[in-house]
């Protein structure tokens, strides 16, 4: 099944960010997408507003992880999966694939066990743990990019979603496995449907494509 996800905006009045969240809910998109824009609105705020917001669809947030340790990062995203649902995903962008790949082991080490330890050149962690309460959510959807053989070796053991654009040949980058996502513009997406499962869609007018997105997939 293919998956729409709007683009939010990252700048401008709060406000606005959720009329376009709740217009992409009602509308019956399947996704928004909070990218991470060093002069607009930090994107987990972004995410986490949005799923306030919405009933229904997922979110996920690009971020960095360099901005954050994986333990705090897991410990929030597991708050956020608890409120919502579990419609939180990550994407995670900005670092090197050594160090991405060390923030997920750690993150998922201390979703998932109670009392996990490592010790890497960039993270460590010393028997730490969410605990029942905070663990019983999914670990957020993971989002990767880049199409450098390091890069795609990194999706192919911690990805769900590997995130393409239009030019990259997608048949013979994508992992096995994982589901291709491809960003894309509004205006464009007619033009690519089929190439991918998922598509990140910005847009010039989001609220406007919001709707309109939705009202052509139901025609």
């Amino acid at each position: 099944m293919t998956e729409i996800h709007l683009t939010l905006p990252a700048r401008g009045p709060f406000d606005l960010l959720e009329r376009v969240a709740r217009g992409a809910d009602l509308s019956g998109l399947d996704g928004l997408y909070a990218p991470s824009d060093p002069g607009g609105l930090d994107s987990l705020v972004v995410a986490a507003g949005a799923l306030r917001a919405t009933r229904y669809t997922l979110t996920a947030a690009a971020f960095s992880p360099r901005v954050s340790t994986p333990v705090y990062a897991a410990k929030f995203s597991a708050s956020l999966q608890r409120f919502s649902g579990g419609r939180f995903g990550w994407h995670l962008a900005g670092a090197a694939p050594d160090v991405t790949a060390e923030f997920l082991t750690v993150a998922k080490g201390v979703w998932t066990a109670p009392d996990f330890s490592f010790e890497g050149r960039h993270f460590s962690v010393l028997k730490g743990g969410l605990g029942p309460v905070l663990a019983a959510g999914p670990f957020p959807r993971v989002y990767l990019s880049g199409t450098s053989p390091a890069e795609l070796e990194l999706s192919a053991r911690h990805a769900d979603v590997h995130v393409f654009d239009p030019a990259d040949d997608i048949e013979a980058l994508l992992p096995a496995g994982v589901t291709a996502a491809l960003r894309v513009t509004a205006e464009e997406l007619g033009d690519h449907l089929g190439r991918a499962g998922i598509y990140l869609v910005t847009s010039g007018e989001p609220l406007r494509d919001a709707y309109r997105i939705g009202e052509s997939r139901v025609g």
